[in-house]
């Protein structure tokens, strides 16, 4: 039989188990794949939401992180909101805290290496319990999951309450314009990649929403973080591929999204990259996504230049780059980067 076996600090080796001699032979020995992080903290934790609901999350802090001489740290909060038909259901633990943390090419993971607290996938449950229809109270349902997340890292004493930034991919960029929009107090700046945010663009329903926009045209018109972008104070990084696939997230989506939030004084900067479709693949586009991030983390998160909710000149512009320079119409200075600390990695 073959096996695998890993821990929070041990990456996935595989083992032959050989019966009825009940011996074990290991097959291979892969190297740790980052050992500059290798010996990261990771936990997860449980907490809960005002209405009960149980929830959990994994947090990450940097290696060799004390808070006694290191204190808060600015923090990205990385997710994904699901639907649920009861209480129970949406508390349910996934995944195992001995599982090894693996690092994809765009995980939030890697801002670890900038000293970032992260907060992954902490439940964002939509309920909607017997005959009720989950969506119909779903911006009320983000913002309690989102203010008990943030609520639990900073009573920790790890996270700064001004220096937390959320991000999402898809249906995550979704959630992460309406946190923006609905709980700018929780949160500092925002990176939305792919994401739709006009559900009448997408009639026939999304996600787990089987209804379409002319039988629930209020829960559609509420969702929608295009209609409540004026709300939105908070500077906000939109990312998404020039050929996205995906019905339910084209291109357009983010454009539209971009024009409301610029008509608005938003501070906000959209990123096409071209030839990518719903995810990224290409070394170019990856690294652009990266290098975009982290500046706009650093700027609005780690320095905190945003200024609160006065600010009326949008930052930025539109770029259609798939290159890790500075784009000639981009708004931020270089300067302002110049000092920034060499990645861990």
């Amino acid at each position: 039989v073959l096996t695998s076996k890993e821990s929070k600090t041990e990456n996935t080796q595989y083992y032959l188990q050989i019966w009825p001699e009940k011996k074990q032979v290991q097959i291979t020995n892969f190297p740790h794949p980052y050992p500059q992080l290798a010996s990261l903290y990771k936990e997860m934790i449980r907490y809960q939401r005002k209405d009960g609901v149980q929830l959990t999350a994994k947090l990450y802090l940097p290696p060799g992180y004390d808070q006694s001489k290191d204190g808060p740290l600015p923090c990205l909060v990385w997710s994904y909101p699901g639907e649920f038909k009861s209480k129970d259901a949406a508390g349910q633990v996934r995944g195992s805290p001995n599982e090894f943390s693996g690092i994809g090419a765009t995980s939030p993971l890697l801002w670890l290496a900038r000293g970032f607290a992260i907060l992954s996938g902490p439940t964002i449950p939509i309920v909607g319990e017997g005959d009720v229809e989950a969506n119909d109270s779903y911006v009320e349902q983000l913002v309690t999951s989102a203010e008990a997340a943030v609520e639990e890292v900073v009573r920790r004493g790890v996270v700064h309450p001004d220096k937390i930034a959320v991000g999402g991919h898809s249906y995550g960029a979704f959630m992460t314009a309406n946190l923006l929009a609905h709980a700018p107090h929780l949160f500092c700046c925002g990176i939305a990649r792919s994401g739709a945010y006009n559900r009448t663009l997408t009639p026939f329903g999304f996600q787990n929403e089987d209804r379409t926009l002319w039988e629930a045209t209020n829960t559609y018109v509420e969702m929608s973080p295009f209609m409540s972008a004026n709300k939105i104070k908070r500077p906000i990084l939109l990312i998404h591929g020039e050929q996205d696939n995906n019905s339910g997230t084209l291109t357009m989506q983010s454009d539209r999204f971009f024009n409301a939030l610029k008509g608005h004084g938003v501070q906000s900067r959209l990123v096409i990259l071209p030839f990518e479709s719903h995810g990224y693949s290409a070394r170019e586009s990856i690294m652009h996504v990266l290098w975009e991030s982290d500046r706009w983390l650093q700027k609005y998160c780690v320095n905190g230049t945003s200024k609160a909710d006065s600010e009326a000149a949008a930052d930025g512009g539109k770029t259609l780059s798939a290159s890790g320079g500075v784009a000639a119409s981009e708004g931020l200075s270089s300067d302002g980067f110049s000092s920034i600390p060499r990645s861990l990695l």
